[in-house]
Order: C-alpha cells, then sequence, then structure tokens
C-alpha cells in the first residue's frame, strides 16, 4: 500500500486543555473531535499521522490523544515555533502570533516523505472526504496534481453566529481557479450573506467552500520554503500578518505551479465555533453512531 500521511495542525490549541472548546469530549464514549477525523483517515487507507503543535504542549497533548493513537498508527511531530524562521529573518518586537497555516505545514520539513492531507484539529470533516483525498492523493503521478475538500457552503454554516470560510471558483473541469477567504458568513432565509465593511453580499448556499482539507504531494514543502522568504520580505516586520496557505495554493496556481481538483463532499461540517455548538455537534455524533457510521468506542 502506497503510504499517505495525515497532517493535523493543533498549534493554534490553547497552553491547557481543560478549558479549550474544540477539544472537550463530543462523542458518546468521550471522544474529541479530532479522534474522528483520525478514525475516518486510517479507515480511508492513511498510515501515518504528524501533529503540528507547539513544543511547549508536547506532554499535554501526548497525554490527551497522542500516546493512544500511536498504538494505532505510526504519530510523529512538528513543531511551530515563532522563532522557527529562515536565516536572515527575526522576530520583530511584540511579535507573539505565530506565522500562519503555510508556516504551520512547513514545519514538517524533513518529516513529510509522502503524499499527505492538511486539516485542522477541531473541525469535523466526514469520511467522504477522507476517501476521496486519499484516492486522488493516491492515482496521481504527478509532483504538482493537489487536491482539495470541496464542501458545499450550506453544509458548513454555524446556527449560531458567523464563520470564515475560503469561497472557490471552480473551473468546468473541476479545478480550483481562485479562493478568497471570506469573513463574517451566515445564513440568511434560504441562502447566505457575508458581511464586510458593513456591506452584505449574497452567497448561494451551494457555494463550493475550503475548510482547510487540502491534499498535496511532497513537493509542496519547497515551495512553502520559498514562498515564506518571499512573505517575509514583505510582510516580516508586521506584528499580526500571518503566512496562509490557502493563499499560497492560489499563487502556485498563479505561476502554473500546480493544480487543484476540487472534490466535491455532500458531508456536513461540524465543529466547536461556539460554546452553543457543543450540545449541536454531540447530538449529530450521536446520530452518527445510531446509524452505525462510527463505534460507540473509537480507540
Amino acid at each position: 500500500m502506497k503510504k499517505t500521511a495525515l497532517v493535523i495542525m493543533a498549534a493554534g490549541l490553547g497552553s491547557r486543555f481543560g478549558g479549550i472548546k474544540q477539544l472537550e469530549p463530543v462523542g458518546v464514549s468521550g471522544e474529541i473531535i479530532m479522534d474522528y477525523s483520525i478514525y475516518d483517515a486510517i479507515k480511508a487507507g492513511f498510515n501515518k499521522v504528524i501533529f503540528i503543535i507547539r513544543k511547549d504542549l508536547e506532554k499535554d497533548f501526548k497525554e490527551v490523544i497522542g500516546n493512544r493513537i500511536a498504538e494505532k498508527v505510526e504519530v510523529e511531530y512538528a513543531f511551530q515555533e515563532l522563532t522557527n524562521l529562515p536565516e536572515g529573518f527575526s522576530v520583530p518586537e511584540g511579535r507573539t502570533k505565530p506565522w500562519g497555516t503555510g508556516q504551520a505545514v512547513l514545519s514538517c520539513k524533513g518529516l513529510i516523505k509522502e503524499p499527505f492531507v492538511v486539516i485542522n484539529a477541531d473541525d469535523y470533516y466526514g469520511s467522504e472526504a477522507f476517501v476521496k483525498v486519499h484516492d486522488y492523493l493516491v492515482a496521481s503521478e504527478n509532483e504538482g496534481d493537489y487536491c482539495m475538500a470541496g464542501f458545499i457552503l450550506g453544509n458548513t454554516l454555524s446556527e449560531n453566529g458567523t464563520v470564515t470560510r475560503g469561497v472557490c471558483q471552480v473551473n468546468k473541469e473541476g479545478n480550483l481557479i481562485d479562493i478568497k477567504e471570506t469573513k463574517a458568513i451566515e445564513k440568511k432565509g434560504t441562502n447566505a450573506v457575508a458581511i464586510e465593511d458593513g456591506v452584505e453580499t449574497e452567497l448561494e448556499i451551494s457555494t463550493p467552500v475550503s475548510m482547510n482539507m487540502w491534499g498535496f504531494q511532497p513537493g509542496l514543502l519547497a515551495d512553502l520554503e520559498e514562498g515564506f522568504v518571499e512573505f517575509l520580505k514583505e510582510n516580516g516586520q508586521e506584528l499580526k500578518s500571518e503566512y496562509l496557505l490557502p493563499e499560497e495554493v492560489g499563487n502556485l496556481i498563479k505561476q502554473g505551479k500546480a493544480s487543484v481538483k476540487v472534490l466535491s463532499t455532500n458531508d456536513k461540517w461540524f465543529g466547536v465555533t461556539y460554546k452553543e455548538d457543543k450540545p449541536i455537534v454531540m447530538d449529530s455524533i450521536k446520530e452518527l453512531v445510531n446509524k452505525g457510521l462510527y463505534p460507540t468506542k473509537l480507540f
């Protein structure tokens, strides 16, 4: 079986797990959302997990999830640190925020030698997306052939407030043309709206969006490394600027270095964006368990 890796971006989580809403138990047997992503990924054929965390979280993280997952699948750790910068660059005085999802994935340099999928730690994606991404990566033979799980906007909205989504433009061949991070999206009637600077833009509920679930070949790391240098030349002295993975993927598409196939999924996203979301997530997972899609106890 071709080796493939699941990369989970978890460096943005807090210093102690007790009060972090994304890591509160939501499963029937006390599972956290990340457990379901790992279960679905292993079932789809991914046979290695790389957790991207902060170094100061390593002990706590292993106690909460890492050690028990290591009993089921190969596990490695990458550490996203503020000071992990290319030669010639330094952290500007006053900056405390990490450098974004692009740097997070770049922190896996040296660990990734196989096709891989990248996900957020605190989102539930559903099993269909993992199967589609895995099968695409295994079948692909070209280094620049990437993919993205394309969710239906209506399946990714919260009942309790606004969300940020990567709104996608897709051509007739099913390839990604452009992606725009769009904030403050909420339901309105039968559609959705995004509000920016007081201006309301209507979005069709069927619009394809990114939930930061990407399928890549290992050569992406070299492009991220090059892109990070360019980013720091322009933004390295700012205190809050971020080197974002979707933006760099967009740059690679425009440069002709990559193509991204959008793999449509009908699965419904769950996430604890607001504390009021937790009961909804718990009920949704319980329903999936009752339907037999997950065992009562995952691991």
